[in-house]
């Protein structure tokens, strides 16, 4: 598959301003960005409802959103009642920029957000039992493959791009009788001490490398 562009895919925006940075990792904000991921639109009402939150302090959260481009309006309603919609769907954030503070950001940023995955996994992925769910659906994989940044970049785009293809489900109407929201998490990372203990590269023209992937045929797949 090519790593190029599909017809209607949003493109992933990557977030540069420090300032914008900070103010989303605020814990309420990113609780509300997380809301989005499954409703198209949000009010200060439903937020409050969810978070626990007052639906002042949720319109608040809110217009900060608005203030740095996260979240608009979405049209219609009044005051709390007012729906907001994300700005982007899809949003990266890399600790490598221009401006060195705007560096810092992301990485506070970075780590706030995988803090709060790795508190949602440990309660529902480890020991959590929801009715009627499969507990096989649930779980992870890991996995180690010799790449190229190139090839890594087109692989996690083709996997977002498969889990893209439930996009539309954010409409009630389109799930399937049983369809609950199921978290993905896509992280990909050179470990450069594997490769110093793995050894030098095989010779070119080597059989080296076909015999040991015939030793080993699935991979350093664990689930």
């Amino acid at each position: 598959m090519s790593s190029e562009q599909e017809p209607n895919e949003v493109k992933p925006v990557k977030l540069t301003d420090a300032k914008g940075m900070r103010a989303m990792a605020h814990p309420v904000r990113m609780a509300l960005l997380e809301l989005f991921s499954v409703r198209e639109t949000l009010t200060a009402t439903q937020a409050s409802e969810a978070l626990g939150e007052s639906p002042a302090n949720c319109a608040f959260h809110l217009r900060t959103l608005a203030k740095y481009g996260f979240v608009h309006e979405a049209g219609g309603g009044k005051g709390r009642e007012r729906p907001w919609a994300l700005t982007n769907r899809s949003i990266t954030v890399e600790t490598e920029q221009d401006d060195p503070q705007a560096a810092l950001a992301a990485e506070e940023l970075v780590k706030v957000y995988f803090e709060r995955w790795a508190d949602r996994a440990r309660r529902y992925g480890l020991s959590a039992k929801v009715p009627g769910w499969d507990s096989r659906a649930t779980g992870w994989t890991g996995h180690v493959s010799y790449l190229t940044a190139e090839e890594t970049i087109r692989l996690r785009d083709e996997m977002r791009r498969l889990l893209n293809r439930y996009e539309e489900r954010l409409n009630p109407e389109l799930r399937p009788e049983g369809a609950l929201p199921v978290e993905w998490m896509l992280f990909a990372a050179p470990i450069p001490e594997w490769a110093d203990a793995a050894g030098p590269a095989p010779a070119a023209g080597s059989d080296a490398l076909g015999a040991a992937a015939s030793d080993n045929p699935d991979g350093a797949d664990t689930q």
